[in-house]
């Protein structure tokens, strides 16, 4: 392990961790805050621990790149791309996957790069889903987004739209009303929201997702599994009925990656699947989440929890959520 903090002060060692990511947060994120080890502030606030890297980390973790024809696309799975239409956020998430990359001119798309993007997809008809990630392609003006979203309705064989976004709750007095209605749209839109805690969730963003609803947007949720901030079952548990409860299906708890300087965040495997089983011990299927490792590499996300099932002769032994076995016919 490398510590590029060693024999500087305190001060000088948050000054080269925001000079390397800078420190960004949002009125709406500070206003939650209530003190500096909160799940909110953890998630925000420079850590010294940041300098720290180890050789398993890449400023690439998911393999973003090896799978990028064009710049801007990211052509992973046959079906489906990711179009990376902003780099750069509301909020700098201290563990970001993609923090080594946000805001640079490789990631930064000019309107002939978006151009060449949406001809990619125009000329792809496998693509039937578009992801519009980032960065936050919310954080783009409501002209562009509308762009956008006109060009993408008029690909014939894209028939699904997806976005992933942080704004509905980092940064919600973005989205009024006219905003939230530039994606009801005639093709399925859904919005994937990121948050990792319940105390993000404010009345504010609460009257978002209402808006996004009333505009025919089906919201879906995305966490990452964060050392101190949401790995106990209480606090996923939490997280998941809130959100449940607000029409919010949670749909991926991230196994968190393998990016320079976040190695205080990530919890261990067998961790997250205990967490997982006592989680399914306590709520509805509604609040269950697929909890996913994407593989170092470029490979895709897998399932982490623990099987269920396993082949015996004449048979298989079901393992129940209160760790139970039985047995169940193959015939």
């Amino acid at each position: 392990m490398k510590n590029t903090a060693h024999n500087i002060t305190a001060e000088e060692a948050i000054t080269e961790v925001t000079r390397r990511f800078s420190e960004k947060i949002t009125p709406a994120m500070a206003a939650v805050i209530t003190h500096d080890s909160d799940p909110v502030a953890l998630q925000y606030l420079p850590d010294i621990r940041e300098l720290e890297t180890r050789p398993e980390e890449h400023v690439d973790p998911i393999g973003d790149h090896t799978y990028s024809p064009v710049k801007g696309i990211v052509h992973r799975h046959a079906d489906r791309v990711l179009f990376k239409v902003s780099s750069v956020c509301a909020v700098n998430c201290r563990f970001c996957f993609r923090k080594m990359m946000l805001g640079t001119p490789e990631e930064t798309l000019n309107l002939q790069e978006v151009d060449e993007a949406l001809a990619y997809i125009e000329n792809h008809p496998e693509i039937w889903e578009v992801i519009l990630t980032g960065g936050d392609p919310l954080i783009l003006s409501p002209r562009r987004i509308s762009r956008l979203m006109d060009r993408l309705e008029a690909i014939d064989h894209v028939r699904i739209i997806r976005i992933h976004s942080r704004i509905p709750v980092a940064d919600p007095q973005r989205m009024d009303d006219a905003f939230c209605q530039l994606l009801n749209r005639e093709k399925p839109v859904y919005m994937v929201i990121h948050i990792n805690h319940v105390q993000e969730i404010t009345p504010q963003a609460e009257q978002i997702f209402r808006r996004l609803h009333r505009n025919g947007v089906t919201l879906l949720s995305q966490s990452v599994l964060l050392k101190n901030i949401n790995d106990t079952v209480e606090a996923l548990e939490s997280l998941y009925r809130k959100l449940v409860e607000m029409r919010i299906k949670p749909y991926y708890l991230h196994h968190p990656d393998l990016v320079p300087g976040t190695n205080h965040f990530r919890v261990g495997i067998e961790q997250g699947q205990l967490l997982m089983k006592n989680l399914r011990a306590r709520a509805s299927g509604l609040c269950l989440p697929a909890y996913v490792l994407d593989i170092p590499g470029g490979y895709g996300k897998i399932p982490l929890e623990n099987a269920y099932i396993t082949s015996v002769s004449g048979g298989y032994i079901i393992t129940d959520y209160q760790g139970r076995n039985h047995t169940y016919s193959k015939n």
